[in-house]
């Protein structure tokens, strides 16, 4: 349940980097900032860019919002001197162009790869969270690439960057919101996903308008445009009605996701 008050984030400043993450597409890092903390930093000069942090965020705070466990977000912030001793190019390159607000995921120490071959997911969850990847268009949850972190035995949600892909084209949003999540056939949990139905009228009731809206307004302006205010305003409103739209759709894509069930099992 929301309450009144607005979510936030913390921010911490990135103190000292520790070792990158070279299987992650975007080559997130490891890292430690002011808070003595350490975090999974991603970085805003990678490849995928600024909507790629974007999606992480609301991806990541949709999913705390309806009781999923994902690390704790933080916004981190990256000095102009912080990558000029580091010796390898590539990434005193990323460094070089992420001076300023990037995204930071708490590190889970110890914490190991999902695999479904080891653990097994109940039918609730794996429902939760196909219709959560649904919602966002998440094509990254996959039995190749799960996305997925065991820690202290509860399964954790992470890398939500290539979710909400409709945001690299802002012409066909509202085409987009509306279509079924084809990619969903691929989800690594979609054989255990036997509760969608049920777990639609749950989430509906908690993400409502108001609650959508809270977490879109945690995006920074200057991640939705480097032009000005009024473009940041209407892409975050863009952000709300693709979100609500989907939500006010859910039928849609609940029954591609039982479909591709179908058809898989």
């Amino acid at each position: 349940m929301m309450n009144d008050m607005p979510l936030q984030l913390r921010t911490v400043n990135v103190t000292r980097y520790i070792t990158p993450l070279r299987e992650g597409g975007s080559l997130p890092a490891i890292v430690e900032a002011d808070d003595d903390f350490m975090y999974v930093l991603k970085f805003r000069g990678a490849g995928q860019g600024i909507k790629a942090l974007v999606a992480e965020l609301l991806g990541c705070e949709i999913a705390r919002a309806l009781g999923l466990k994902v690390p704790e977000v933080v916004f981190a912030k990256l000095d102009e001197a912080f990558g000029r001793t580091e010796p390898d190019e590539e990434i005193q390159d990323l460094l070089k162009f992420s001076i300023g607000l990037n995204l930071a995921l708490h590190y889970l120490a110890g914490a190991i790869t999902f695999d479904p071959l080891v653990t097994t997911v109940d039918a609730k969850l794996a429902s939760q969270i196909v219709w959560l990847d649904c919602l966002l268009t998440n094509v990254d949850r996959t039995a190749k690439n799960t996305n997925m972190l065991m820690w202290h035995k509860e399964l954790w949600l992470i890398d939500h960057g290539a979710a909400l892909y409709f945001h690299h084209s802002w012409t066909n949003w509202k085409e987009q919101s509306i279509k079924p999540f084809l990619s969903i056939k691929d989800h690594v949990l979609l054989s255990s996903a036997t509760e969608l139905d049920t777990v639609d009228q749950e989430f509906r009731a908690i993400l409502t308008e108001d609650c959508i809206k809270s977490i879109t307004a945690l995006i920074p302006d200057e991640w939705l445009s480097d032009e000005s205010s009024e473009i940041a305003s209407q892409h975050r409103q863009v952000y709300d009605q693709f979100l609500l739209s989907r939500l006010s759709n859910s039928e849609i894509f609940v029954k591609e996701a039982q479909h591709a069930r179908e058809i898989l099992i």
